[in-house]
């Protein structure tokens, strides 16, 4: 089954009910064939003690929409994701606005998967950049 980019969307934003990610106001945004985009308000919620977006929010942001990019690719009936690495080099601070992250692909196995995510502000600014590994499990029936 083909997905649309509308059907994506809406899915990857239903799940995030009574989640972190619900909490974090993150919202999945944009979907093509090899890229994820999510995006989280810069605000108090997620700032760390001098007003600043915290780093493990960000993290929180890449490893969301990096999980969900893995997820749309695999089949979920059969296998299930889970995170199991990440790394993170925040190289600027942000006070307001919008962080976007995108997920893209560097490796897509079938067991594992490897995944670049690049966080910018509103006016494409880099914020940090992550790697995030998955890892495809079968889910016991």
């Amino acid at each position: 089954m083909q997905l649309t980019k509308e059907t994506v969307i809406a899915k990857a934003n239903a799940v995030c009910k009574n989640t972190l990610m619900e909490t974090l106001n993150i919202e999945v945004i944009d979907y093509g064939p090899d890229f994820l985009v999510a995006r989280m308000p810069v605000n108090s919620r997620v700032y760390q003690p001098d007003g600043v977006l915290h780093g493990g929010a960000t993290v929180a942001l890449a490893e969301s929409v990096g999980s969900f990019a893995s997820h749309i690719f695999i089949d979920t009936d059969r296998f299930f994701v889970r995170g199991i690495e990440i790394t993170a080099n925040h190289l600027k601070s942000i006070k307001e606005g919008w962080v976007y992250a995108k997920a893209t692909f560097i490796h897509k196995g079938r067991t594992t998967q490897l995944l670049d995510i690049k966080i910018t502000d509103e006016a494409n600014n880099l914020i940090s950049v992550c790697k995030l590994t998955t890892i495809s499990l079968p889910k016991n029936k």
